[in-house]
C-alpha cells in the first residue's frame, strides 16, 4: 500500500474483503471519473461503490453533502473514508441509472421536468443562508469572490500554471482577457446569494432513471460552493453545446419563465457572467490537462457565447 498508483482489480479485491472482514462478489471497475478510479461490488447483502483518489477532501465532501439529500436529490450515502493504496479511499451505496448528459434530444418532454425539479432541489436544500460560499473549508467568503477565483492561476491549487499556456497562444489569451473584463464588469450585477450550486452537473455526475423521469443519484460535490442558482443553469447551457439531450431541455428558458421575478432581478447578465466563467475557466482547464482539441472546442465555445451576448427569455441557446 506504499504506493500512489491506482489500484487494480485484485488488489481491489484483496482490500475490500479485508476492510469487510468478509468475502465480497461481483468486483468490477466502473467507468468515468477523472480524479478517482471506481468499482462496483456486493457485500453484507448491499450493493457498493469504491472509490480511490488523490483527493481526500472530495471524498469527505460527498459524505458532509449526505445532509443535503432528499427525494428530489439523492446524495448517495457514504459509508467510509479513509487512506489506501498511498491515496485516499470511500465506500458509497450504489445508486443506478443513465447519466445525465447521455439523455436524448427525443426525451426532452420528460428529462426537462427532472432537471427542472433537480435544480429547484438543490435551492430549497438546507445550507447555511448567512455562511461563506465556500461551504466546506477555507475558500471564498463570497459568491462574488468565488465566481472571480475562477479565473485566478492560484500555485496554491492542484490545477495550477495554466495562465503561461494560454497567454503563449495569442488568439486565446485575447479572448481570456475578454472574459476576464466582461465577467469584471458583470459579476457586481451577481447577488449574493446562498443557494446550494453543484457546479459540475454534466460530467457523469448525475444518475437518472432509465426513462429519464426522476434523478437517481447526485455525487461528486467538490466543485460545490453557495450562491446564485443560475450558475448551474449556465452549466447546462454551456456545455449543452456538446450534449444535444441537454440543449433540448431549454433549461435557461423553462427556469426563467417558472422562477419568482425577485430571484430573476439581472438575470440574463448573471446568467451570462456564469457562462463566461465557466468557459474562461475552462480554457485553463484543458490548458493544465494538455487538451489542446478540447482548448479550441472550448474556446470556440466561449467566443460565441461572449459575441452573442446575454440570453434574453425564448431566445435560442
Amino acid at each position: 500500500m506504499g504506493t500512489s498508483r491506482a489500484p487494480d482489480l485484485l488488489e481491489v479485491t484483496a482490500f475490500l474483503e479485508a476492510l469487510h472482514s468478509a468475502p465480497i462478489t461481483d468486483v468490477e471497475p466502473l467507468s468515468g471519473g477523472y480524479w478517482s478510479s471506481a468499482f462496483r461490488y456486493a457485500a453484507d447483502g448491499r450493493e457498493l461503490v469504491a472509490r480511490f483518489g488523490g483527493i481526500r477532501d472530495g471524498f469527505e465532501m460527498d459524505r458532509t453533502a449526505m445532509a443535503f439529500s432528499s427525494d428530489e436529490l439523492p446524495v448517495p450515502k457514504v459509508l467510509d473514508v479513509g487512506d489506501a493504496f498511498g491515496r485516499a479511499y470511500a465506500i458509497s451505496v450504489r445508486h443506478v441509472g443513465r447519466f445525465l448528459e447521455d439523455v436524448r434530444p427525443d426525451e426532452a418532454d420528460v428529462t426537462g421536468p427532472t432537471l427542472e425539479r433537480l435544480l429547484a432541489a438543490l435551492r430549497r436544500a438546507p445550507v447555511d443562508r448567512d455562511g461563506p460560499s465556500s461551504w466546506y473549508g477555507d475558500g471564498a467568503s463570497t459568491w462574488r469572490e468565488w465566481v472571480l477565483a475562477g479565473l485566478v492561476d492560484d500555485p496554491d491549487r492542484l490545477v495550477s500554471g495554466w495562465r503561461e499556456t494560454l497567454a503563449a497562444d495569442p488568439e486565446i489569451d485575447e479572448l481570456f482577457h475578454a472574459c476576464e473584463a466582461r465577467i469584471g464588469e458583470l459579476v457586481p450585477l451577481c447577488p449574493e446569494r446562498r443557494d446550494l450550486v453543484h457546479g459540475d452537473l454534466l460530467n457523469r455526475n448525475v444518475l437518472v432513471a432509465d426513462d429519464a423521469s426522476e434523478v437517481t443519484a447526485v455525487f461528486s460535490w467538490k466543485c460545490s460552493a453557495l450562491g446564485d442558482f443560475l450558475f448551474d443553469v449556465a452549466w447546462c447551457t454551456f456545455w449543452g453545446a456538446w450534449h444535444p439531450g441537454i440543449a433540448a431541455i431549454d433549461i435557461w428558458n423553462r427556469t426563467i419563465t417558472s422562477a419568482d421575478p425577485g430571484d430573476t432581478v439581472d438575470a440574463d447578465l448573471r446568467h451570462h457572467c456564469y457562462e463566461l466563467q465557466i468557459g474562461a475557466g475552462h480554457l485553463g482547464w484543458n490548458a493544465w490537462t494538455g487538451d489542446a482539441d478540447g482548448l479550441r472546442a472550448v474556446a470556440e465555445r466561449t467566443t460565441l457565447v461572449l459575441e452573442r451576448g446575454p440570453l434574453s427569455p425564448r431566445l435560442d441557446p
